[in-house]
């Protein structure tokens, strides 16, 4: 999609489709006076007999609006005049880009810039503009033989701004949203392809794909021999019950002098449970698994796009989890590359074992910050829901930079306790460490077992396991927390 901005007023612009806020109680947007004043108060007469009531997300659609010279007129609610806030902003602007991009209209001119964001600037709300709509346009048709494309698609969305300054701003604005869109489409692209696709050697193959794309990144897969000679043996576990190879896969974007800040995925492509097998029910959305390595990929995609100034590595520890007659058995005892056993009680619990030998890899680097993001636990889903990603880690300024880029990126985390009282629950009486700590804090208690291989570093652990896909009807990988992780890279490039 194409983005402007114009400074023009809304009744002096000819459009096939002029987007303006409206507010509950029949409160009309700057934008929406000056075109009721143009139409004579058609706009205000429509309100009054009860179309409209103004709420977040509301649409309605007017068509050849009398003295108007425009061919469509989009209004969006905007719930209280006073109160619109992020959230209310994006479902607005989502609610606005779905309706024209049904609406034929192949143009539309959006006056939701002019709405008061809290302490968010212009150059936030274009940004957020651009994000969403490439976001609300996305399709995964992949896999279908016959696909199937809006009859006159939205092409082209130019955004209203108050003045020079403004527009200056804007450009920055939409070549970082698209640069955002773009990793969060690379990332929803892996996680929805299926298993029989997105294999360990298929996500290697989309890393030396990135690099020939873009000449500043560097690619090195390691094979399962490689990761044997390093005694990857608690990654190398859960793969053995795979006929699909594990892989390390290493992307090195060197833009910057400085230690790199590296980000960590775990890429199981397809987790049955192994000999712990899952229940049979939704076992479907285990190919999600990924995510957390989707999420690597689209953030260095959006990072490259923007050549952004930093040095950066990404770490995608990619295997199967399948049940075999040499799959690991609970109760088996392996040893991680670090030196320190793991009892395994629960196979089903190989996110943290691919993770651990992926974590102690990245050492190597003298790294800055590691940050590992994975769809870990079902327990974070419990506490936190599909909103907010769980948060832990062993350095205070890793994680405050972190729940400040979400915050601003709007992809938000939380932080959750990582207390000594709850490494008790991991001991084993056989190994070093057990590979679960029973029901009670499960996600903390994941992160414990991390924590053991971080040691050295300034580490945070993002667990995605509730907004990293969406089930139901709208099934699918959402691309978080893409804009946190970019929005992260760059804070620290400036």
């Amino acid at each position: 999609m194409e983005f402007k901005q114009i400074t023009g007023q809304a009744d002096k612009q000819r459009s096939p489709c002029i987007v303006v806020p409206v507010f509950e109680a029949k409160k009309l947007s700057i934008s929406a006076e000056k075109l009721d004043s143009r139409c004579a108060g058609y706009i205000s007469k429509l309100l009054k007999q009860g179309d409209f009531s103004g709420s977040a997300g509301e649409t309605l659609m007017l068509h050849q609006v009398p003295k108007a010279l425009c061919q469509r007129i989009l209004l969006v609610g905007c719930g209280k005049i006073n109160a619109v806030n992020e959230a209310v902003f994006r479902k607005a602007v989502s609610a606005s880009i779905k309706v024209l991009q049904l609406s034929g209209a192949t143009e539309a001119l959006s006056y939701l810039t002019e709405l008061d964001v809290g302490d968010r600037d212009y150059y936030w709300k274009v940004r957020q503009i651009t994000e969403l709509a490439e976001s609300a346009i996305y399709k995964f048709d992949q896999t279908k033989s016959k696909k199937t494309k809006p009859r006159k698609p939205l092409k082209q969305l130019t955004m209203f701004a108050t003045g020079r300054k403004e527009l200056n701003r804007a450009v920055e604005a939409i070549n970082q949203g698209s640069a955002i869109a773009a990793g969060m489409s690379l990332a929803r692209d892996l996680g929805n392809l299926p298993g029989n696709i997105c294999t360990p050697s298929y996500l290697a193959s989309q890393a030396r794909s990135l690099k020939k794309q873009h000449k500043a990144l560097k690619v090195n897969v390691l094979e399962e021999k490689d990761m044997k000679r390093l005694g990857m043996g608690s990654l190398l576990s859960v793969s053995r019950g795979s006929r699909q190879p594990a892989k390390l896969i290493v992307m090195h974007y060197k833009n910057a002098p400085g230690k790199p800040h590296v980000l960590v995925g775990k890429g199981v492509t397809f987790d049955s449970g192994g000999i712990s097998i899952k229940p049979g029910a939704a076992m479907d959305e285990m190919k999600f698994d990924m995510c957390g390595a989707a999420s690597v990929f689209g953030t260095m995609k959006a990072v490259l796009k923007m050549k952004l100034p930093i040095n950066m590595v990404g770490i995608v520890a990619a295997s199967e989890n399948l049940p075999d007659g040499d799959a690991s058995k609970p109760g088996d005892i392996v040893t991680s590359m670090s030196g320190q056993t793991i009892e395994v009680l629960n196979t089903d619990a190989e996110g943290r074992l691919v993770l651990c030998d992926a974590l102690t890899y990245s050492e190597k680097f003298k790294p800055e910050s590691v940050i590992d993001i994975a769809t870990l636990t079902g327990a974070c889903v419990i506490a936190l829901g599909k909103h907010a990603s769980g948060l832990l880690g062993n350095n205070a300024n890793v994680k405050e930079d972190i729940l400040a880029a979400g915050n601003y990126a709007f992809d938000r985390a939380w932080e959750m306790p990582m207390w000594d009282e709850y490494q008790e629950q991991i001991n084993s009486n056989f190994a070093d460490m057990a590979n679960i700590g029973g029901r009670e804090g499960g996600t903390i208690t994941a992160a414990c077992f991390l924590s053991r291989f971080t040691k050295n570093l300034n580490w945070a652990h993002l667990d995605i396991a509730g907004t990293a896909w969406l089930s139901g009807a709208a099934k699918g990988a959402t691309g978080r927390p893409v804009p946190l992780l970019t929005q992260y890279m760059i804070d620290r490039a400036q």
